[in-house]
């Protein structure tokens, strides 16, 4: 299978890496020779790290490097089988590369969009074909993370979609099915994770480095809230969360942050630039900056409040995905868990509360704060009533 890449930086490299360690040939196509070498060069250099860490050897660094070639001109993706677009998050851009991508490909030939927030359907509607283009979305650094999302959208046939999550599987990936609804799965269900730790540090409650620690000692989180959206950067985590917001009709729920704004503002980008919640040396935090993070445990009644709190908006997240036909119940718990790690799924972590828990919660923060970002997913709401859990 020919597989073509267009974009070269480190969201095409990643896939290009993925589909020829699968064995598929792999074109990987850039308007800037500068950035092709760029990314041939970091690969040799990722695959040589395999080699130290006695992953692969030198035969199967030569296999994976002989099936990429790299070109500068979009007539030599004439023959892929399928092509994955990894460029700018620009609506204009995607459709007129996918227009000249389709004046010179077969008509079987697959077309689709790792975008992270865009509709599927709009970067659709520019083709001629449109039911050839599907979503596929991997997740940073793509040869490490084993989700991806596959987003058919309202114009996407089942063949094409059976085809790419056949391909998916193929590549060892774990694909789950989403809707094409603003940030899928993981963009969507995780926002709370942000959103509600800024919430509770603007209000006072703790300070920074305390909900990381809480999230991260007593939820089981690899990261806590600041350190993730200082590692992302807040350039892409606060776009997103707008991205979102608007796309959901400005749903309070999605509702970004000024303290986040700011520093975007700034250029207090997170680890990439040295600081952002945090202040960082060689792009790890710099304790003696931030010496309450070797404070050790937050046991106490504010630690599970920090907690509670956070992790009851992310159920009811991922519950009223479910509710709204996003995706099953198994992907939603696959999605949060194999694309961003958290300890558990969702639901099955609402499970273990226990619904009527979930419900309490939820109503306790309506009631203190008489915001429509607090209210109950009718799902959860529906569940306790009729004493059932989640089916996973």
């Amino acid at each position: 299978m020919i597989i073509g890449i267009i974009g070269s930086g480190t969201m095409g490299s990643g896939i290009a890496q993925v589909a020829a360690t699968a064995g598929c040939l792999v074109k990987v196509y850039d308007t800037n020779q500068e950035a092709l070498e760029k990314s041939e060069a970091k690969l040799n250099k990722v695959l040589l790290r395999l080699i130290e860490k006695e992953r692969i050897d030198e035969a199967e660094k030569n296999r994976i490097q002989g099936n990429i070639s790299y070109v500068n001109s979009i007539q030599e993706l004439a023959d892929a089988d399928l092509t994955i677009e990894a460029i700018i998050e620009n609506l204009e851009i995607k459709q007129k590369v996918f227009r000249e991508l389709e004046a010179c490909q077969k008509e079987d030939a697959i077309i689709a969009s790792n975008t992270s927030s865009l509709s599927i359907a709009s970067i659709a509607s520019a083709l001629q074909k449109p039911e050839r283009v599907i979503g596929i979305h991997f997740f940073n650094p793509a040869p490490l993370m084993p989700l991806v999302e596959i987003i058919p959208a309202v114009q996407t046939s089942e063949a094409v979609k059976e085809k790419v999550v056949q391909i998916i599987a193929d590549w060892k990936k774990v694909g789950v099915l989403a809707k094409d609804t603003p940030g899928f799965i993981v963009n969507r269900v995780a926002r709370p994770f942000y959103g509600e730790a800024l919430r509770i540090y603007e209000e006072g409650k703790a300070d920074i480095p305390t909900i990381d620690q809480v999230l991260k000692e007593l939820g089981g989180f690899r990261m806590g809230p600041f350190e993730l959206m200082d590692f992302i950067g807040h350039d892409v985590n606060y776009t997103v969360t707008e991205t979102v917001f608007k796309e959901f009709y400005y749903d309070p729920r999605y509702k970004p942050s000024f303290t986040q704004k700011r520093l975007k503002e700034a250029g207090y980008l997170g680890r990439k630039t040295g600081k952002g919640f945090y202040d960082y040396q060689d792009g790890k935090i710099d304790k003696s900056r931030h010496p309450e993070l070797d404070s050790g445990s937050h046991q106490n009644e504010l630690s599970q409040q920090i907690l509670d709190r956070v992790l009851v908006m992310l159920i009811n997240e991922a519950a009223d995905a479910l509710f709204l036909n996003i995706a099953t119940a198994k992907d939603i718990d696959l999605a949060m868990t194999k694309g961003v790690n958290y300890p558990k799924g969702l639901l099955a972590w609402a499970n273990e509360k226990g619904i009527d828990w979930c419900v309490q919660k939820i109503d306790e923060l309506y009631q203190e704060y008489h915001e429509d970002r607090y209210r109950c997913s009718p799902l959860l709401r529906k569940m306790a009533r009729e004493n059932q859990e989640f089916t996973i």
